[in-house]
């Protein structure tokens, strides 16, 4: 059967050409440009994992991530499909160069392929693990609230679980067919536990009460229903307090009250007179 001639959307066999099918990964919505998409904070090279998966994100929106991550293999220039995969390839190199430091973005401008701009970078950046772990634990089990707020310690403290979540990823199933055994889901209880008994660790004396509460809790309720539970107490710490520190302030007010109605009734009360002598001081009773 012949080929369909001209630049139509359809090719012999009446297949759609992939590069006019909106749901292929080799279609280019007509507002795509080679800056369409920069990644925020770019890649420095220090900042890699977190980097890497923003870019995965911006690149699975724009259904092209399959062209870095081996998905989609390179074909042949005598390929059908090559000048369309070309196409792709040209601006998700873009992308990816727009997204770096110039630094960074001038090592790896003449490489052809998107895909090997992606393993580059990834073989150049994402090596030493076992030194940003370690880090990373450090600032987790030394960061205590201090003069923060509930939700600014827990942002801060969730920031560095996720950064650390790219190095440590929790353990899932690789299996054709899915486990029926438990030991995914404890591995992912112990690791909310252990995210459970941090929060709580560094939190300031005076949740002292919620976090008893907490912890005796079973089954243990997740770590956001606990932010809630900890977000709640602090509310009413604070209205608490301002009660407390009224009804301290009305008790002074009334002993003050109380200590002038004494002196003024010994002080200003009416005087004696003596109805015999008419002397002032006594009564008739002691004249």
């Amino acid at each position: 059967m012949a080929r369909g001639g001209g630049s139509g959307s359809n090719t012999g066999g009446g297949q759609i050409d992939p590069s006019q099918d909106p749901s292929s990964p080799y279609y280019i919505h007509p507002g795509d440009g080679p800056s369409s998409v920069v990644v925020t904070p770019m890649l420095n090279g220090s900042n890699y994992h977190a980097w890497a998966r923003s870019m995965r994100r911006a690149l699975g929106a724009k259904n092209k991530f399959e062209f870095v991550d081996g998905s989609i293999p390179i074909p042949s220039t005598f390929d059908p499909s090559y000048k369309s995969w070309n196409r792709c390839n040209m601006i998700i190199h873009s992308w990816i160069v727009n997204s770096v430091v110039e630094s960074i973005g001038q090592s790896i401008i003449f490489l052809e392929n998107a895909v090997d701009v992606w393993n580059d970078l990834k073989e150049r950046f994402s090596q030493g693990d076992l030194t940003r772990i370690s880090e990373l634990q450090q600032e987790i089990y030394g960061l205590k609230q201090g003069s923060l707020s509930v939700t600014e310690f827990y942002s801060e403290l969730k920031i560095l679980w996720e950064e650390l979540e790219t190095y440590m990823p929790i353990p899932s199933c690789a299996c054709p067919v899915k486990c029926t055994c438990a030991a995914m889901r404890n591995a992912r209880q112990f690791h909310t536990l252990n995210h459970v008994i941090r929060f709580l660790t560094g939190l300031n004396e005076n949740f002292s009460v919620v976090k008893s509460q907490i912890l005796l809790m079973d089954p243990l309720p997740s770590m956001n229903r606990i932010f809630s539970m900890v977000i709640q107490h602090e509310r009413q710490g604070n209205f608490i307090f301002n009660d407390e520190s009224k009804a301290l302030i009305n008790a002074v007010d009334y002993k003050r009250s109380q200590g002038r109605g004494k002196g003024f009734a010994q002080n200003s009360g009416p005087k004696k007179i003596c109805t015999y002598c008419g002397k002032t001081g006594h009564t008739v009773e002691t004249c």
